[in-house]
């Protein structure tokens, strides 16, 4: 085995926040899908309506387009991107160009001010771009601890950064450990916790080799336990999109994985799985990729598939838990495939590729509202939750904001051009933040 290679100066030895919830939500969203990866904000005063002219703070051109959101500590903001498209000067917008290709060849590392949208400082994280139908190699969302910025791209680069922008450490995944095997390329996002970035590479389209769990010292880039994770998935089904997931029960934290035909549990210091649920793919068709990531929340596991079925698990269990921990199971029409839902442990909201948006009760399964077509057009996005509202946003730059809870309200639907959206919201304050191909938005009143 080929071993990581680590460069830069190592920061100093600073204690890391875990991201448990404890964060202050209003005001910072380290992750993909918040501080507790629920897609849920406890933020208020949040915008119900806006245009491109009406609520908009700030706007900044971003280089290229991407499926990677926005990340907020303090006064900073974090996105990734490919770099300039190479036509992009040949007089048509940035963003039209772009969406033929996969943008440049550089993925890049933006810090923006949050007051005012200013890029104070950009980084390369890699120079090998590449496209993969709705997915570049910027897609990972960064993560951050208001110390430090780690980002990982879908070449398979980990980097860490201080908050000024000077690198830290760098490892390469496929350099360690061997080529990256997904169909449509990788997209998952880093776990950060108790000290360790956590990463998945589920994959087998493309490789033989396994799939797999490893865990960085997130302050060195020194590897701290990598563990093989087993399938009988064939053919496509072992890839997984998905990004971990903590899962807080009683006095344990754990993390759990969704992807190649099974739902795991794993302790986060040493990577060993301590349960596992089949029936992700009850039919073991060879093409059940899984890309809508896991939730957890108030004692239960929530993990999609490609649409059907979605399980509910109960957490606490070791060992196979198949039958013995599902709550309840989603068979009908409506489950996601892309969006990863959004639960406050009440009510549990589920947006189709195709727009449909569902409501169930958390603990039951039982059908609240739904399945209702509101988001019009192609949602790849995840719903946000917040402030008494569900903010889902199609691909085509319409956000649909719906009353939160047990009566079905349409409150407003919004749009700002941008031709292309995937990136799910940021959320500080009373402002949100939407990621465009074109532009970066700071939305507020």
């Amino acid at each position: 085995m080929k071993s990581l290679k680590i460069t830069a100066a190592l920061a100093p030895a600073l204690a890391l926040m875990v991201f448990t919830g404890a964060v202050d939500a209003d005001e910072n969203w380290p992750q993909f899908r918040g501080p507790s990866q629920n897609n849920v904000s406890t933020a208020v005063g949040l915008p119900e309506t806006w245009s491109d002219t009406e609520n908009i703070v700030w706007k900044t051109p971003m280089p290229s387009w991407s499926g990677s959101s926005p990340v907020i500590w303090g006064d900073r903001v974090f996105v990734t991107s490919p770099s300039t498209p190479d036509d992009s000067e040949s007089g048509e917008p940035v963003a039209q160009s772009a969406l033929r290709g996969p943008g440049g060849p550089e993925i890049l590392l933006l810090c923006l001010s949050k007051e005012n949208g200013e890029i104070l400082w950009q980084r390369t994280l890699a120079t090998d771009n590449y496209l993969r139908r709705k997915h570049n190699a910027s897609s990972p969302t960064p993560v951050t601890d208001g110390e430090h910025v780690w980002t990982l791209t879908g070449t398979g680069v980990v980097a860490a950064f201080d908050m000024d922008g000077n690198r830290q450490w760098e490892a390469d995944l496929q350099e360690a450990y061997g080529p990256l095997g997904l169909m449509f390329g990788y997209g998952s996002s880093p776990l950060l916790h108790d000290g360790k970035l956590i990463i998945q590479v589920l994959h087998g389209y493309r490789t033989d080799d396994p799939s797999y769990l490893v865990a960085f010292d997130a302050l060195t880039g020194e590897v701290v336990w990598r563990v093989e994770r087993p399938t009988d998935a064939e053919h496509e089904s072992p890839d997984a999109y998905t990004t971990p997931t903590l899962l807080e029960y009683g006095a344990q934290t754990q993390f759990v994985v969704t992807g190649g035909d099974y739902v795991t549990g794993h302790d986060p210091q040493t990577g060993e799985e301590l349960w596992r649920a089949a029936g992700l793919n009850p039919r073991k068709l060879t093409n059940y990729r899984i890309i809508s990531s896991a939730v957890a929340v108030d004692g239960m596991i929530y993990a999609p598939t490609r649409r059907r079925p979605l399980l509910a698990l109960r957490a606490g269990g070791t060992g196979d838990v198949t039958s013995s921990h599902l709550a309840w199971q989603w068979d009908a029409a409506g489950g996601p495939d892309v969006p990863t839902p959004a639960c406050d442990g009440t009510y549990f909201y589920m947006v189709e590729d195709r727009g449909m948006v569902t409501c169930l009760d958390a603990k039951t399964g039982e059908v609240i509202w739904g399945p209702e077509h509101t988001a019009r057009g192609t949602v790849s996005a995840s719903p946000l939750l917040a402030d008494g509202k569900l903010y889902i946003t199609n691909e085509d730059g319409v956000t649909t904001v719906l009353a939160a809870g047990p009566e079905f309200k349409v409150l407003a639907a919004n749009e700002v051009p941008g031709v292309y959206v995937l990136s799910s919201f940021g959320v500080s304050g009373n402002q949100l933040f939407l990621r465009t191909a074109t532009h970066l938005y700071c939305i507020g009143e």
